[in-house]
């Protein structure tokens, strides 16, 4: 335990004996990058991420008259506040929430008050227009999964795959007995068993490199209701479209 608690505080992670799983217990330091990508952290930090760029998605449709647009430097400060998204940001959500006791609500919270002291006070309330939760929860979900699938889990496989593709070349002439049932079978050779691998792992990553991340951003009840109401005139099913792609 003793080395492995130290890697752990090392890497900021806590020491438990009363970890949910062995993912964050025994395994936790071999997981950093899953953790920041996967985390209730993360899950904060990509809900503001959706909220912002909703908003400046609303700021800059002509159709939308309310809203004024809104300038390159505002909109970089915007996107700041996602890449700066730090552990205060994340306390100062939460301790909202356990007062109104609604997680969305309280990132919806966050954002508008660092909107207030600024010109863009006036447009706060146009954070989160005509959105439910789940609205921005499905995008920040898939933001997640999306960027853990690309960014850490496949590099890493595409590694173990090639390294047992090497294996399956060098040991290519080692033969040994099989076995079927525990009774000695037919032949074969390392090389090829691990070329089955390298070749069934292949083909997930290939399954994988396809999937689709799907997503909406369309009201309580998937009808644009809210959205009709304000702007009836506008296409929002193409909007909605354009800023989830």
């Amino acid at each position: 335990m003793n080395e492995h608690s130290d890697i752990l505080r090392q890497q900021g992670l806590s020491v438990t004996s009363k970890a949910l799983s062995p993912l964050d217990g025994r395994y936790a330091a071999r997981l950093p990058g899953l953790a920041d990508a996967l985390s209730e952290f993360a899950l904060m930090r990509s809900r503001v991420e959706v909220e912002i760029e909703w908003f400046i998605a609303l700021s800059l449709e002509e159709t939308i008259t309310d809203l004024p647009p809104l300038s390159d430097k505002r909109i970089a400060w915007l996107r700041d506040i996602v890449a700066n998204f730090d552990e205060g940001d994340f306390d100062r959500i939460r301790d909202t929430e356990r007062v109104i006791n609604h997680d969305m609500k309280a990132v919806e919270y966050f954002i508008k008050n660092l909107l207030d002291g600024t010109e863009l006070a006036t447009s706060r309330e146009w954070v989160h227009f005509c959105c439910t939760s789940e609205d921005i929860n499905n995008l920040a979900y898939g933001l997640m999964l999306r960027r853990a699938v690309s960014t850490i889990w496949l590099p890493k496989v595409k590694a173990l795959r090639g390294q047992i593709a090497e294996l399956a070349h060098r040991y290519r002439n080692v033969a040994f007995i099989t076995r079927t049932h525990g009774q000695p079978a037919t032949p074969s050779t390392i090389g090829k068993e691990l070329a089955v691998f390298a070749y069934r792992l292949e083909r997930q990553i290939k399954a994988t490199e396809a999937a689709e991340y799907l997503g909406k951003i369309n009201g309580a009840v998937g009808n644009y209701n809210a959205h009709l109401s304000a702007y009836p005139e506008k296409d929002w099913e193409a909007f909605s479209k354009e800023v989830i792609e």
